[in-house]
């Protein structure tokens, strides 16, 4: 009989993510060229893995791609680009800003054989929603991506998550005790919970004469057959 682990098994009331994950805006100025596709597609991928939304990252890269291809194709090669990165409740915005303010994207429909107009197609049936912003001197091309979470700050993952979560408290709040149980916890903090809980776990195997070693391979096993983006 599998027994669940709940928040509220150990008198923590409801679950919900304790642990914010903090998504701070991020910004990159380049070259609009596409030389610099590859790179820019890099470090979203990065930043989305930091974020702790992996899920997103194909996603992400696709309108990444294309909103930059947009700018170099209608507005020209080395036009001086900003992509940006924020949380909008909880999606994902991306947008890119340009100065060219006369040459807007526009959905066409396009047959299978033109040769262009296909971008903002892509970009419409990958995102929840996009658009442009003008400014006086700017345009903001953007989009958002829905994420799953149910916060800005929350997670992703479900009920593996959800049950680390629960262990990660615990230990996070032996070893520093707070005055209010329920107050959020740093990264930093819930990170070196897991790793003492990890810990544990080995010592725990080797002292009743299991191989470490060989069950981290097994757990990273299932990571990966659960979540092939580990």
């Amino acid at each position: 009989m599998t027994q669940e682990i709940t928040a509220e098994a150990f008198g923590f009331g409801a679950p919900s993510p304790w642990c914010e994950m903090r998504r701070e805006r991020w910004e990159l100025a380049l070259a609009a060229e596409a030389k610099e596709v590859s790179a820019v597609r890099r470090q979203t991928r990065a930043r989305l893995t930091q974020w702790g939304l992996p899920g997103l990252v194909d996603r992400a890269l696709l309108c990444v791609s294309e909103l930059i291809t947009n700018v170099v194709t209608h507005v020209g090669c080395g036009t001086p680009v900003t992509i940006s990165l924020c949380m909008k409740g909880t999606h994902v915005r991306i947008e890119v800003r340009d100065p060219d303010t006369r040459a807007l994207p526009t959905l066409l429909a396009s047959g299978d054989e033109a040769e262009s107009g296909r971008g903002l197609a892509i970009l419409d049936a990958v995102s929840e929603r996009w658009g442009v912003v003008l400014g006086e001197d700017t345009k903001t091309t953007w989009c958002e991506l829905r994420t799953g979470l149910t916060s800005p700050t929350g997670h992703t993952g479900g009920a593996p998550v959800d049950r680390a979560e629960v262990l990660i408290r615990i230990y996070g709040e032996e070893a520093v005790p707070r005055p209010e149980p329920r107050a959020q916890w740093s990264l930093a903090l819930a990170e070196g919970a897991a790793i003492d809980i990890i810990a544990d776990l080995l010592h725990w195997l080797r002292a009743h004469g299991c191989c470490p070693e060989e069950a981290l391979g097994r757990a990273w096993m299932h990571l990966e057959a659960e979540d092939p983006t580990a």
